[in-house]
């Protein structure tokens, strides 16, 4: 007989969501391979660990461990690596082929898994909504499509790309309809922004580790799928209808970022948002730069209408800006919806932060120095939420403007008032995403299914 052929070794580069799943999906159950680790990059206090043997597998009796990116080209190195697997998402070009670079002068291979190795097939009908960046707006169109798709008597479920950054075993399936459910998950301010308002429509979302049970268990109480994407990625479940965000006031951006370029180009619709915030110019470069690269997808003009609470409270005051965290950070943008609609108050002076941060939030403004004076919501673990409570209660302002999702209010030992902005989605011209939505209905099983 002859000798047994040697497992391909394997690192996958990740951040905690998009490599979790390509491992599930691609390798886990694959005896020809062997992942000697995962790598950690975006989110804070995610190297260190191991991904659980009971998630990994009968192939992986001690788990696998999770490494900072930087130990990449030593690993490489090390473990004999054959093969370097990129899997995670928002990066400039440039980004990935420096991480190509590193390790194929190290002597692995670099590879890239598409759509047709990693999405799931659903059941049901799946409505997807991405975007070329983090920030364009994709969380209040998916918000508003669920209004949408309830008000039309389909039962909605809403699968979130992955944030699980605390026990994954305790994350293999989640499921969220209540503040209780977010209580008891012990989620970071980043889940909370985008569980908190499905859950405050009356949606009940779905998000964790495993999205083959997650997916299996969002089946159960649905008509339709609604994969609401993180930053720029594909999804991880194969759309019927692909909505794909670009952003009004980021022109130029449509074909820079990975996998942003590549998700615009699938694209059934294109939505380019923020148009009543854009010059008209912008936004015609805009639907100019999406057309010429997916010449086939219709483009609609969207609006991000920006409302705050109680602005009769901020007129006259001194008031710190708090932003939603990865838009500001990673995304790139140096405000949000919070400063816009602060800025609209007259008389409101609003305070750079950056006299008052404590030193995790310091550390935050030094990783990304385009943000501009407000403040990122980060919350990734109890000493970041620590951090961002000292910050704000050490301002010298009289109130705080909320532009995040999440209840910034209820954060354990916060002592100034909170009044939030909250931004929604609008049709802003022809043809509508409405009408779109509408006649996708109407040729799908759904429609004939729930007439």
């Amino acid at each position: 007989m002859g000798e047994e052929t040697p497992r391909r070794r394997i690192v996958i580069l990740g951040a905690a969501g998009r490599d979790f799943h390509n491992f599930n999906v691609v390798y886990r159950d694959d005896p020809a391979v062997e992942v000697v680790a995962f790598t950690a990059a975006q989110i804070p206090g995610i190297g260190g660990r191991r991904y659980p043997a009971a998630l990994a597998g009968a192939l992986y009796p001690r788990g696998i461990p999770i490494v900072e990116e930087a130990e990449l080209d030593g690993l490489c190195r090390r473990e004999r690596v054959h093969d370097v697997i990129f899997a995670y998402s928002d990066v400039p070009h440039a980004h990935v082929m420096h991480l190509a670079s590193r390790a194929v002068a190290a002597g692995a291979d670099f590879r890239l898994l598409g759509p047709d190795s990693t999405m799931l097939r659903a059941a049901h009908p799946v409505i997807a909504v991405t975007a070329v960046r983090t920030g364009c707006g994709k969380s209040q169109t998916a918000r508003w499509l669920a209004g949408q798709l309830s008000g039309r008597g389909l039962g909605v479920a809403a699968l979130r790309h992955p944030m699980p950054y605390g026990d994954l075993m305790r994350e293999r399936v989640q499921r969220f309809a209540s503040r209780a459910d977010l209580d008891a998950a012990q989620c970071t301010v980043e889940e909370r922004e985008e569980y908190e308002p499905y859950i405050a429509l009356g949606q009940v979302v779905f998000a964790g580790v495993d999205y083959s049970a997650i997916l299996e268990a969002a089946e159960a109480l649905t008509d339709v799928i609604l994969w609401d994407g993180g930053n720029n990625d594909f999804p991880f479940v194969r759309p019927d209808l692909s909505i794909v965000l670009a952003d009004a006031l980021r022109p130029g951006q449509a074909d820079t970022h990975y996998p942003g370029e590549a998700t615009l180009r699938m694209a059934d619709v294109v939505v380019v948002n923020k148009v009543n915030s854009a010059p008209e110019a912008q936004v015609a470069r805009v639907v100019a730069e999406v057309r010429a690269i997916n010449p086939h997808a219709p483009v609609v003009r969207a609006a991000s209408l920006v409302r705050l609470e109680a602005p009769e409270a901020v007129r006259g005051k001194r008031v710190l800006v708090v932003e939603d965290g990865p838009s500001i950070t990673h995304g790139g943008m140096p405000h949000g919806a919070g400063f816009v609609a602060a800025s609209a108050c007259d008389g409101a002076a609003i305070v750079d932060p950056r006299p008052f941060a404590a030193p995790d939030i310091q550390a935050v403004y030094a990783m990304y120095p385009h943000i501009g004076p407000v403040l990122p919501a980060v919350g990734y673990g109890a000493e970041q939420v620590a951090a961002l409570v000292e910050t704000i209660n050490r301002a010298e302002v009289d109130l705080v403007v909320s532009g995040t999702p999440a209840d910034i209010a209820a954060l354990p030992g916060l002592e100034k008032p909170v009044v939030r902005a909250r931004y929604e989605y609008a049709d802003a011209g022809q043809p509508t995403l409405g009408g779109i939505v509408d006649r996708w209905l109407e040729d799908s099983d759904i429609a004939r299914a729930n007439p």
